[in-house]
């Protein structure tokens, strides 16, 4: 797994912070995970007139930020990340067998339990993995399973001296495994992060 050292990766904002709180909380109540999920025009708004879709972003780089390794079985491996005002978002997502699946969430366990959705949501604005031509994981009920994963939990649990992990630091990040087939699982990951996250890949051709 890559380490997310402090000077690779930004912190989100304080108030950015205390949302990811209230919506941990708020999904405990609903049976499912909002994270990023606004209604349609929040998420809209949230889109400033500059936000653009950085060009170069590979599987491998998204997975160095995230902390989080893609598996050398993987298929289908996608990444992109998008710069806005506000804040900017990373994505990830790649398929595994079923077993291959149930070992990847087995190393990477979630602060707390998988959690599985009690009905799909119909509300939410395509955007993120509508980039990939993918549904947004929010909208899939059946097979799916989803939490929040904070690189370097397990260690540090491992490590009685380590200090404890803050599911609030932007370091975690929301997956979503959902098993679209009865062989086929497909990871989505997906973080947000202070904007002006440097260095961003070198676009393809550039000098």
């Amino acid at each position: 797994m890559s380490s997310a050292g402090g000077g690779r990766r930004a912190r989100l904002a304080a108030g950015v912070a205390v949302g990811v709180l209230t919506l941990a909380a708020a999904l405990v109540a609903t049976g499912w995970l909002p994270h990023g999920t606004d209604d349609g025009g929040d998420r809209l708004a949230e889109q400033a007139a500059d936000a653009r879709w950085v060009e170069g972003v590979t599987p491998g780089w998204m997975s160095e930020q995230m902390g989080l390794d893609i598996p050398v079985t993987a298929r289908s491996p996608r990444a992109a990340y998008e710069v806005t005002s506000r804040f900017d978002t990373g994505l990830l997502t790649f398929t595994l067998t079923r077993v291959e699946a149930e070992a990847y969430l087995k190393e990477h366990p979630p602060e707390g339990d998988w959690l599985e959705p009690t009905s799909a949501q119909t509300d939410v604005t395509p955007h993120d993995f509508a980039h990939f031509g993918l549904p947004e994981p929010e909208t899939l009920k059946d097979g799916m399973r989803y939490g929040v994963v904070c690189p370097g939990a397990a260690e540090a649990a491992l490590d009685p001296h380590a200090p404890g992990v803050d599911t609030s630091d932007a370091s975690c990040v929301s997956l979503y495994a959902h098993a679209y087939t009865p062989t086929r699982t497909r990871i989505y990951l997906r973080d947000h992060y202070e904007p002006g996250i440097s260095p961003l890949p070198t676009p393809p051709g550039s000098t």
